[in-house]
């Protein structure tokens, strides 16, 4: 009876879940040589599949898209066409990422708790990474998905190795990262005050001093750099899509 009664309170949990999500596409594509959220991928555009993958996750209730000013039409104009119920607004961003992101974050409904910052250029997430990572972080705060690092990783400097690091203490960290909004907000904003430079948004609260939890994440849920990205995530989709 007991565990019968406690997986009917994780399931009550989970089905009261609830998680927004804030979408940094805002780059300016200068790797790729051309836009890359506008490219297609199989049958439609990069971020199109980036936003139906968030659209069905159970616990994602609403998508606030954050881009540059030129692509404010042609994004909403996506999103209509699609049908995308969950996607509420589409902003401008900043200057910097996380200049975008605390824009996207000031947009969601008040009464939000959690957000999820995931970046419009990871097309082939998938459902098991998205709830694994949001579920990890209800529980503690902040949370994202990683995979370990399959490469030897050399530390350099002037085209010389000066350390070869550990590889089993390695994890590449994905998106969607997850946090307390308040707390990446607060985050957000500290390392801007104090000019610091991030490369994600993890970095923010560990400058707090705060762990950030990491779930399993997925070696398809990559993000499109260089057109070599689509070449390898054209492959993925179609194996994807045959399993």
């Amino acid at each position: 009876m007991a565990g019968l009664l406690g997986r009917l309170f994780r399931r009550r949990r989970e089905e009261e879940l609830r998680c927004s999500a804030v979408v940094p596409a805002a780059g300016s594509s200068t790797r790729m040589g051309q836009d890359k959220l506008l490219l297609p991928l199989g049958e439609q555009p990069v971020l199109l599949h980036t936003l139906r993958a968030l659209e069905l996750c159970p616990y994602i209730t609403e998508i606030v898209v954050v881009t540059r000013e030129e692509l404010i039409v042609p994004i909403g104009q996506l999103c209509r066409d699609a049908a995308l119920e969950k996607v509420r607004k589409v902003i401008v961003g900043g200057a910097t990422r996380s200049h975008s992101v605390l824009a996207g974050l000031g947009e969601l409904s008040p009464d939000a708790e959690l957000a999820a910052i995931h970046d419009g250029a990871r097309p082939l997430v998938s459902q098991a990474v998205l709830e694994a990572v949001i579920r990890r972080a209800s529980e503690c705060g902040a949370a994202a998905p990683a995979v370990p690092v399959k490469d030897t990783v050399k530390r350099a400097r002037d085209g010389l190795v000066t350390a070869t690091l550990d590889r089993a203490e390695l994890r590449a960290v994905q998106t969607p990262q997850v946090f307390q909004v308040d707390l990446i907000k607060t985050a957000l904003q500290k390392a801007l005050e104090d000019g610091a430079e991030l490369t994600d948004d993890c970095a923010a609260v560990e400058r707090l001093g705060i762990g950030v939890a990491l779930t399993e994440g997925d070696y398809c849920n990559l993000k499109l750099t260089t057109p070599e990205d689509l070449a390898v995530a054209e492959a993925l989709l179609a194996w994807r899509e045959e399993q």
